[in-house]
């Protein structure tokens, strides 16, 4: 599964929002171990938008002007003067090109600095520019990445359902390039769960593990899932797997030990926990860490 980098390892939050059978899609920030669905739910909301369109790059962030049905950018997303400045004469300049291979080349440019300031459906928008001028199995999917970053920090079901779209039609190229392109294939998987048919997603990320049956993205997306839907023992089951396959997958060994806590072996649960806090020295995941021990005193 495709993440966003970060300063700190950063365990990954199951948001709350709802979509058909009962699924969830997977979206990103720090899991307090204490929090319920409906408070999950709320740290998911407080997750900003991070983009302000799917079809479109967003110009509100780099010039102070919003285009009609943009949303206001979020203050904590406010792109600093100089960067704003650059990505601005960067759009000037794509507009003015006639040369189609120098606008190319500003494209590409330009999606790098939308990246920089994580507009993520911007820089997906200038890579898609690039993969229809030269399409290949690679260039979709750095479009398709692009947008399924947005995807997964959309804070609105309405966003995430218009994201998820673009996403599932850039991954299906890339598919159509490469059927065996199995980071593609597990995106799009988590993408389908935020559309009318999830079941196509969870049988995308099954189809996954039978090609690949220690793929980490595949086994943590289903392990997620199971916790979701209260499927503690399927979840402990993907989760061990996982950490048998990488005893270093942090985010995967703390959902080892969620799971294993909400099946009543608490010795495991703990012993788990611990393997966690040794991993990393991250403040806010050892604090988490030690809420979920304390519960299982």
């Amino acid at each position: 599964m495709a993440s966003s980098s970060s300063s700190h390892q950063l365990v990954l939050v199951v948001t709350a929002l709802a979509v058909a059978a009962g699924l969830y899609v997977l979206p990103k920030g720090i899991v307090k171990p204490k929090e319920g669905k409906s408070e999950m739910s709320q740290q998911a909301a407080r997750t900003a938008n991070r983009d302000n369109g799917a079809a479109a790059p967003s110009t509100a962030s780099v010039d102070g002007t919003a285009p009609a049905g943009a949303t206001a950018e979020q203050p904590h997303m406010t792109v600093a003067p100089a960067k704003r400045k650059e990505i601005d004469g960067l759009l000037a300049k794509y507009s003015a090109e006639r040369d189609p291979v120098a606008k190319l080349r500003v494209a590409s440019d330009l999606a790098v600095k939308y990246r920089e300031v994580e507009k993520f459906d911007s820089a997906g928008y200038y890579y898609e520019q690039l993969a229809v001028a030269r399409p290949g199995e690679q260039t979709w999917k750095r479009a398709a990445d692009s947008y399924f970053e947005a995807f997964s920090f959309a804070a609105t079901e309405e966003r995430q359902k218009m994201l998820a779209t673009k996403t599932r039609e850039l991954y299906e190229k890339v598919l159509k390039n490469n059927p065996e392109n199995l980071d593609a294939k597990t995106n799009l998987g988590m993408a389908y769960m935020a559309s009318d048919n999830p079941v196509q997603g969870v049988t995308l990320l099954r189809e996954v593990l039978v090609a690949d049956p220690r793929n980490e993205g595949a086994l943590y997306n289903l392990g997620l899932l199971s916790i979701q839907s209260n499927q503690y023992d399927k979840a402990v089951e993907r989760f061990r797997e996982l950490t048998k396959v990488n005893p270093e997958n942090i985010n995967g060994q703390f959902y080892l030990g969620v799971s294993l806590a909400k099946t009543n072996a608490k010795e495991e649960a703990k012993a788990t926990f611990l393997k966690v806090k040794s991993l990393s020295t991250d403040p806010a995941l050892s604090a988490s860490v030690d809420e979920q021990l304390a519960q299982l005193k």
